[in-house]
């Protein structure tokens, strides 16, 4: 019977209260080991996983697997230094590229949560299709989007859709190396995983668990609403901090870290919106 578990985190920032714990991770149970999926924010993360793991099966862990390469993904690496670790290229380029100074920003947001955090780079290169792991066979789609590289996995065996970020949950979606027409894109591709007759359960890289494509629904509507609020502000010649002052609607006004996801993506995208309007003016 397929065996496969998740470590929910919650629908908040970085704080020194919840260590960073605010990611979804996972791991399956295959026929000759463990498959991880994303080893969460830091090092004592990562040992809290693997001790966790330790009560559900003896075997040993086969493969951890990096979706892509934020932080509150990959940071916990160190913890499975013995063990394979793989990733997309581009990941692993990202990795190595700015993975110091991720591990530094989560130092001043989670304190001592971090204490002796080191970035571990994975050693593998995955390539999308079929991939076949500790006598489990899965299914590789490299996407893009929420970053320049996002790896999602299918499991056929237990129906699960490992969405990773480019899937929010009831939880406003991070912005920091988004193109939001490829995430769109993504998330097409995405949803259409969920009609195929072995799904069962779509698990997203922040909020719940679901059976449906929800969170796949939600996750565009937000990316919708932000591009065209960037696009027609820029358009309008309102600036940076006009568009900061603009209210969220009714739809997302309740959404955990709206507003402050609100603010940074105007950071991160209103910048090209503004070029493309006055390119568009000339």
């Amino acid at each position: 019977m397929p065996r496969t578990f998740t470590f929910i985190g919650k629908t908040e920032d970085f704080t020194t209260d919840n260590g960073g714990n605010i990611v979804n991770t996972a791991f399956i149970v295959a026929p000759q080991g463990v498959i991880v999926i994303d080893s969460g924010p830091s090092l004592r993360y990562g040992q809290q996983m693997r001790r966790a793991i330790a009560t559900v099966t003896a075997k040993p862990i086969a493969l951890v697997i990096n979706t892509h390469h934020h932080p509150d993904h990959f940071l916990g690496n160190q913890a499975f230094a013995d063990v394979p670790i793989a990733a997309l290229a581009e990941t692993r380029n990202g990795i190595a590229a700015d993975g110091n100074a991720f591990a530094e920003n989560l130092f001043r947001m989670s304190g001592d949560w971090m204490k002796g955090t080191e970035v571990q780079i994975p050693g593998k290169t995955l390539n999308a299709g079929r991939f076949d792991v500790a006598g489990r066979s899965l299914r590789l789609v490299a996407l893009d989007g929420h970053t320049g590289a996002d790896l999602v996995i299918v499991d056929d065996s237990s129906g699960v859709v490992f969405a990773g970020d480019l899937v929010f949950n009831g939880r406003a979606p991070t912005t920091p190396h988004a193109d939001v027409a490829h995430w769109l894109a993504a998330l097409d591709q995405l949803d259409a995983l969920t009609r195929e007759a072995s799904f069962k359960v779509l698990l997203p890289g922040h909020g719940a668990p679901t059976a449906d494509a929800a969170p796949i629904r939600q996750t565009r509507a937000w990316l919708t609403w932000l591009s065209a609020t960037m696009r027609d502000a820029a358009k309008a010649g309102l600036d940076m901090n006009d568009t900061l002052a603009l209210p969220l609607p009714p739809e997302f006004a309740a959404l955990p870290v709206a507003a402050s996801e609100y603010r940074r993506s105007v950071g991160h995208l209103f910048p090209a919106a503004e070029q493309d309007a006055l390119g568009a003016k000339r």
